[in-house]
């Protein structure tokens, strides 16, 4: 009867066993894989804009020019990637208007779904930044109109 109870155990005793480990090997995700994820999800959720800061949004507009340029899906977002866990870090730019706490709640709820759907890792936090509120003034063309009233002379 002892020999049964012996065999049991195939997982290593360093904890509760994972989707990535078994006694086969083990599957190790990179960090940038991550990151890309994270990006991703975030994006589909409505009333995010962007990610990133200023300065990163920038050079990401300056790379989406370029021929053959693409959008940088990790762009605001750093994750840290342990065996079993990771979390994540993700600065937004959000639309005017927008309830900025069911935003932060949609974007981890849709995040924490995304990773821990397609990695098998535990997502232990999901920390959202706002860097900043877009007005739908600054998207370009959209206030055109404006301009040319502002510039026609009102008195003769």
């Amino acid at each position: 009867m002892s020999t049964p109870a012996s065999t049991e155990s195939t997982t290593p005793v360093t904890g509760t066993p994972s989707a990535l480990q078994s006694e086969h090997g083990s599957t190790r995700i990179a960090e940038a894989v991550v990151s890309k994820i994270a990006g991703l999800a975030a994006r589909e959720v409505h009333g995010i804009h962007a990610l990133g800061g200023g300065a990163a949004r920038a050079f990401g507009a300056l790379r989406e020019r370029i021929p053959g340029g693409t959008t940088n899906a990790s762009q605001g977002v750093a994750v840290e990637v342990g065996e079993k866990q990771a979390a994540v870090d993700i600065n937004v730019v959000v639309e005017y208007g927008v309830s900025i706490a069911d935003l932060a709640k949609a974007a981890r709820r849709n995040v924490i779904s995304a990773l821990e759907r397609m990695t098998g890792l535990e997502v232990v936090e999901v920390n959202i930044s706002v860097d900043d509120v877009h007005l739908p003034s600054e998207d370009g063309g959209k206030d055109d109109e404006p301009a040319r009233l502002e510039s026609t002379s009102r008195v003769a």
